[in-house]
């Protein structure tokens, strides 16, 4: 039970931490007005390169957006494996 509850809010803390980085990329990626890639949106959430004086307009959430990746995959593995466990022994 006790990591079943562990495992939710580690879930939870990267599904907020994800989300939350994505939505205000989505919100900064319309006042974007020059960005390198295909994709507006990555470009706001992880930036790149500063070539000669051009003026970065990223967020460079990188870093914390795949934290929270991580932290969302770990969460549902534990959920998992408790699931499993859980169903195993109804099982026997």
């Amino acid at each position: 039970m006790k990591k079943t509850i562990i495992g939710g809010f580690i879930l939870l803390g990267g599904l907020l931490t994800t989300l939350t980085i994505i939505l205000s990329g989505a919100i900064y990626a319309s006042h974007i007005t020059e960005w390198s890639g295909e994709s507006k949106l990555w470009y706001a959430i992880f930036g790149a390169e500063q070539y000669g004086d051009e003026v970065i307009q990223s967020l460079f959430l990188g870093f914390p957006f795949v934290i929270g990746l991580i932290f969302t995959l770990l969460g549902l593995v534990i959920l998992g494996i408790e699931y499993y466990n859980t169903f195993e022994k109804k099982v026997k």
